[in-house]
């Protein structure tokens, strides 16, 4: 009983449990769950061996997800048809179910947050950090087939890229400032702040669309909405900028 205690806890550390076999080479015999628990003592190498469960069915299961805060969340999310994600009942974060960019981007599609392509060598990097998706070009700032024509596109994509990240800043901003209004709220004699911080809440939801907006412009900028699209963005950023 010792050495299996010792083998399941070494495996449970490493992340390996799920599917391990009889440390026996020749013999194929799984351990299974009830003969874990009797084996195992320490609550914490239990409670790790449930995480680690939990994982295997979550992965298991297409319509089942994590939520993909950066910041870190354990909470698990149903994929119930909504196109563009739901926000998390525990951090409020809002996931894509539909590609693996980590918050929900509306209304840019999931094909523009992908990556962006050079129409000449067919080279991809990511929108956001302009890192390449592959470590095999070695200088695509200077790659283009017609000089002009590449100096306009990227004017084009410094424009909308340093608008992008601007709302994505002043979005951190909104979040900061919620966080400090929230623990000022504590604070015995202070009267009710509710209203700023949905006013915070507010912001920060209109930069983030703001921001993937521009990611939206970029794309389709020749298309016939873009006009009205132009109109709403312009409407929402002026009222944004007041609030």
């Amino acid at each position: 009983q010792p050495c299996w205690r010792e083998y399941l806890t070494t495996r449970i550390e490493q992340n390996m449990v799920v599917n391990c076999t009889c440390p026996i080479s020749e013999c194929r015999a799984q351990p299974t769950t009830a003969f874990i628990y009797s084996i195992l003592s320490s609550q914490e190498i239990i409670a790790k061996y449930e995480k680690a469960l939990l994982r295997r069915y979550v992965e298991c299961c297409s319509n089942l997800t994590w939520c993909t805060n950066p910041q870190g969340c354990d909470q698990i999310l149903l994929k119930d048809g909504l196109g563009y994600g739901a926000a998390c009942s525990k951090c409020s974060w809002t996931s894509c179910f539909n590609c693996s960019f980590p918050e929900a981007h509306y209304p840019a599609s999931c094909s523009h947050m992908s990556r962006m392509t050079c129409a000449k060598c067919n080279h991809g990097f990511c929108w956001r950090c302009l890192k390449p998706w592959r470590p095999s070009h070695k200088d695509y700032y200077n790659c283009s087939a017609v000089v002009s024509k590449a100096a306009w596109q990227e004017k084009r994509f410094q424009d909308y890229n340093e608008r992008c990240t601007f709302h994505h800043q002043a979005r951190e901003f909104a979040i900061s400032l919620r966080n400090s209004i929230s623990s000022i709220r504590e604070m015995p004699k202070i009267r009710n702040l509710t209203f700023v911080l949905d006013a915070c809440k507010v912001l920060e939801q209109a930069r983030k669309v703001l921001a993937y907006s521009c990611v939206y412009s970029y794309y389709n900028q020749d298309t016939e909405s873009m006009d009205i699209v132009e109109q709403q963005t312009e409407s929402l950023e002026m009222l944004t900028n007041a609030l």
